[in-house]
């Protein structure tokens, strides 16, 4: 097959509907566009998003539902540092050993560990980010708090 002999598939194009050229043609008269009206009349048929004809918009009407959404936000599994006193001393604790403990649903977030409640083991824990209290208790207990990058896609 040369690119001369290339033809589109049977039924998959279509002629321009061609309006106003008379009742003969279905499309004759109003055009398709009903009767009267503003989106009948030529150059006014657009209306801004959330246009509701003059009645006062949902937008106005539930104020709570404006704001601003970070899109860039990064958002975390979080683990508090007491958590970690399941696993043996000494052990080496990575995301995908936080995953097999249970500690962490999946790895599609980057692991946080947060301060919350106290350590007795020393570890060698591995995440993303840790919090300044989280970081204080792991290396008071003798253990290391070592953060690793965190590969997004795209």
């Amino acid at each position: 097959m040369n690119i001369h002999e290339l033809r589109p598939a049977p039924g998959s194009r279509h002629s321009r509907k061609r309006v106003g050229r008379g009742d003969g043609s279905g499309h004759g008269s109003f055009s398709g566009r009903g009767q009267k009206g503003q989106k009948s009349r030529s150059g006014s048929g657009h209306m801004r998003p959330g246009f509701e004809g003059g009645q006062l918009p949902l937008m106005k009407r539930l104020p709570e539902k404006r704001g601003f959404f970070n899109r860039f936000r990064v958002e975390y599994s979080v683990v508090p540092v007491m958590a970690l006193n399941r696993f043996p001393e000494g052990t080496v604790v990575t995301p995908e050993a936080m995953v097999q403990a249970g500690l962490v649903k999946s790895l599609k977030k980057p692991v946080k560990v947060l301060g919350e409640g106290e350590v007795k083991l020393p570890l060698v824990v591995q995440a993303h980010r840790f919090s300044r209290s989280a970081r204080l208790k792991l290396e008071a207990a003798g253990g290391k708090a070592e953060e690793i990058e965190y590969a997004t896609a795209g």
